[in-house]
């Protein structure tokens, strides 16, 4: 897990910073996601009882406008609600990459806070926790969308 704080730093930079210059922008974030899915099949932590500070996610309120000044090509796209539901052709959504990245940054910037706030056991559980009931799904559609919109 030496990893997971510079990659989250590598992903989390382009809602920090506004109009980033860097090249081959979106490669990076490809790579970073792919490595962050990854990690995440080897975490492994012990749960910390204690009781910390929460989060304040307020101290990054412009996280979503530097995600669209740093990728000013990404928008919305179509997917499916339930892909395993072959007789119902009717429901259709709208995902937005944007919205997709925003979300992650955000899962993300909380990982690394707990880690180097509270612990590093607090900080594996949540990454745990919120990459499988949020992060995740939001990294296959962005990867899929980015994917989707190369062809």
């Amino acid at each position: 897990m030496k990893e997971l704080i510079p990659t989250i730093n590598k992903i989390v930079k382009f809602g920090l910073e506004p109009k980033l210059t860097e090249v081959n922008k979106q490669e990076s974030l490809e790579k970073n996601l792919v490595k962050i899915y990854s990690m995440y099949f080897d975490v492994d932590y012990k749960f910390d009882e204690k009781d910390y500070e929460e989060f304040d996610s307020q101290k990054f309120p412009n996280i979503r406008q530097n995600v669209e000044s740093n990728f000013e090509n990404f928008g919305f796209y179509k997917t499916i609600l339930d892909i395993n539901n072959f007789e119902n052709h009717q429901e259709d959504a709208i995902g937005d990459a944007v919205d997709d990245l925003t979300d992650i940054i955000q899962d993300l910037l909380e990982v690394k806070w707990r880690i180097e706030n509270n612990s590093l056991e607090d900080g594996l559980w949540f990454f745990n926790f919120i990459f499988r009931s949020h992060t995740q799904q939001h990294i296959l559609d962005l990867l899929n969308y980015i994917k989707q919109k190369e062809e």
